[in-house]
């Protein structure tokens, strides 16, 4: 039996802070930011929305565009840094707001690689035949983390969420090979006291390594190569870095997501607000095989490799 993805929803706030709105608050330019990251505009939510919120309208289209019903969930896996609280978990609430029954529900930090840490954790309770429905959400309010004094981090974040129904689907369908990863001598570079405190330039160096290394090793798990790659999806957290990736499997610019423009980096719902938009855009296709890549504050980092259909 394989797991895959069967269904897939996102949400994003209405409010739309663009790089001319920080220019007039913060020592910044909007070419800088956009030469710099590729950033030109970010989704903020206001006082009355947490990521709770966003997770769970995220969580309704997810179901919806699967045809599974709340009930028939067997867990609930919410990647997060920016839970409402620190407990009950956003999965938890989620649980009762969705009215699932029946499923078992966390939360899983591993940060902007959280959504991979998340599907690869369902992954094992489909195929092991424990759990037939899984719902994962990458969800943040970045906005509520961030010191908008920093001119440095201020530019980079935004809040989203994206979600994915994930069950059996058929022989070759579904992931093929993952890896998942960790690096806690670099959590210094990258974390989260009052606000995010991040060394730039740490970041980017690992960053740029682990994304194309991550990437080219589950295309050799799976036994394929870069030219049966269809579609890149990459943790849209900065434009250099997700080039660097696709450069790494010699894709063309057509076949890697770039979402980083219109939301910045929205941390563990990046990867899931992308694969919705490129799938309504029609760029991902039945048994097309697509890889995600991701890699975030801990250290952490995570690839699946999944051919796309049910």
């Amino acid at each position: 039996m394989n797991a895959g993805i069967i269904g897939a929803g996102r949400f994003v706030p209405e409010k739309v802070v663009t790089n001319l709105d920080l220019e007039k608050v913060m020592d910044t330019s909007d070419e800088w930011i956009r030469t710099r990251t590729g950033i030109e505009e970010r989704r903020i939510a206001d006082e009355s929305m947490d990521t709770s919120d966003m997770a769970y309208r995220a969580a309704v289209n997810a179901l919806e565009n699967a045809g599974v019903a709340a009930e028939e969930l067997d867990l609930i896996l919410v990647a997060t840094v920016t839970p409402d609280k620190p407990f009950p978990s956003i999965a938890c609430m989620l649980q009762h707001r969705l009215g699932a029954v029946k499923a078992a529900a966390m939360d899983v930090s591993a940060a902007c690689a959280g959504f991979m840490y998340g599907m690869v954790t369902a992954k094992q309770f489909i195929e092991s035949g424990t759990y037939k429905y899984v719902l994962i959400i990458g969800a943040e309010k970045l906005s509520k983390v961030t010191d908008w004094n920093d001119r440095n981090t201020a530019v980079l974040f935004g809040d989203g969420a994206g979600a994915a129904v994930m069950g059996p689907v058929s022989d070759g369908k579904g992931i093929l090979s993952f890896e998942l990863g960790a690096d806690g001598s670099g959590g210094k570079h990258l974390y989260q006291e009052d606000y995010i405190v991040m060394n730039g330039r740490e970041v980017f160096k690992f960053a740029v390594r682990q994304m194309g290394e991550s990437s080219l090793n589950v295309l050799e798990k799976a036994g394929l190569s870069k030219e049966d790659v269809d579609f890149l999806i990459p943790h849209q957290a900065n434009i250099r870095i997700m080039e660097s990736a696709r450069q790494r499997l010699e894709l063309p610019v057509e076949k890697m997501s770039c979402t980083v423009q219109k939301y910045g980096n929205t941390s563990a719902a990046s990867i899931p607000i992308s694969m919705v938009e490129e799938l309504e855009a029609g760029k991902i296709k039945d048994g097309d095989v697509v890889v995600m890549v991701g890699f975030g504050g801990g250290l952490t980092w995570g690839a699946i490799l999944m051919r796309w259909g049910r």
